[in-house]
């Protein structure tokens, strides 16, 4: 029997669509659920800003009852302004290796997007590029980081049978940290301090932090601005992105350069949830919190999340001191290895700072695109 699709429409059926991606990654050992309050969170219009600059639509896919796939459309109005694009996205696209399934949620996607005057189709991507983008193509046995999506093979083999090539890829490295900090840091690190306009910050309390958290993701603003698919983020945005992470960050493991008052650089990361995610099964209570927090406890990876240098300040030493300051800390908990997270291809500062610090990629992602 041929699936049919239907648009979320209720409670009831956002929860189905919530819930699909356990469903079709059951048998995937590696998957890690999300946070499902942050999922209901951010598939609720009245409590994601995203929803009041773009058109989305959210459609499940059925068979004799039963639902067998997921996917969300966006047209983020404002990256087409910005960037003067008819770009439409498709995001949270999960199924089981059926193509007739497949095909019929993307092919909605792809009718709904033309329909709104679309030339072009990209995804998997969010509202923004701190949301889940891009579908692993290499580096299936290898753990996935907390933002980042572990889909089966067989999701990349659909997409290049239903005619999508690449946009744009991503990598991942992962970096064993070593006994001690390479002299190489120290000397850079002396260097930098001898220049008295910059300071690296670090933080014993999160009331230390509070004062700083908003304009250091603000800096994003200002340094992203060329990186695919970013689009500045609001005050109210900002507010929303620091209580996010508040909660579960790591003072350790935020670093910070300023210049005077002035943030100019920083590097955040996380110990690893994912063993704590998948035995709380993405539910902080009653107990998940704790698993979670257990989970950051005892494991030996360390998630390098965000980073970024004002442009003004680059050249300057400032990545390797926040390179060696995280080296440093990494080093002093006893993590085995860091994973970078997503860097995308072309950001070659960034990629050569991980490989700096040895790193080897593990993983890569890819953003895929087609004409309408």
């Amino acid at each position: 029997m041929a699936p049919t699709l239907t648009e979320v429409k209720n409670r009831r059926e956002l929860r189905e669509f919530i819930y699909a991606a356990a469903q079709v990654n059951r048998t995937n050992p590696l998957w890690i659920p999300p946070i499902y309050m942050d999922d209901w969170k951010f598939f609720d219009a009245k409590k994601n800003r995203g929803f009041q600059y773009a058109d989305t639509v959210l459609a499940l896919a059925r068979r004799d009852g039963h639902v067998v796939g997921r996917v969300m459309g966006i047209v983020n109005r404002r990256c087409n302004e910005l960037r003067q694009e008819c770009t439409g996205r498709f995001g949270f696209l999960e199924c089981y290796e059926e193509q007739d399934v497949f095909s019929a949620l993307i092919g909605f996607i792809e009718d709904w997007a033309r329909g709104l005057g679309m030339k072009k189709l990209v995804g998997p991507m969010g509202f923004t590029d701190q949301d889940p983008q891009g579908f692993l193509f290499e580096g299936f046995d290898h753990e996935p980081t907390l933002a980042s999506f572990h889909n089966f093979p067989y999701m990349v083999r659909l997409m290049d049978e239903a005619g999508y090539a690449k946009e744009v890829d991503y990598v991942d490295y992962i970096v064993k940290t070593p006994d001690k900090l390479p002299e190489f840091y120290e000397k850079i690190a002396a260097r930098v301090a001898r220049q008295s306009e910059f300071k690296l910050v670090e933080f014993a309390t999160k009331k230390e932090l509070k004062p700083y958290i908003n304009r250091i993701l603000g800096l994003m603003n200002i340094t992203y601005q060329n990186i695919y698919g970013y689009v500045p983020l609001t005050d109210a945005e900002i507010d929303a992105l620091a209580r996010q992470y508040l909660p579960v960050i790591d003072l350790r493991f935020i670093k910070m350069v300023l210049k005077g008052d002035d943030v100019v650089g920083f590097f955040i990361g996380i110990p690893s949830m994912n063993v704590g995610l998948r035995k709380c099964k993405g539910h902080l209570f009653p107990f998940g919190i704790l698993q979670i927090m257990a989970a950051m406890k005892k494991t030996k990876q360390l998630e390098l999340l965000l980073g970024s240098i004002h442009e003004d300040c680059r050249g300057r030493g400032l990545d390797v001191l926040l390179g060696g300051a995280m080296l440093r800390s990494a080093i002093a908990a006893g993590f085995e290895m860091m994973d970078s997270h997503h860097e995308l291809e072309t950001n070659l500062k960034m990629r050569a700072e991980m490989e700096r610090m040895g790193g080897q990629i593990v993983k890569r992602f890819r953003i895929y695109q087609k004409a309408l």
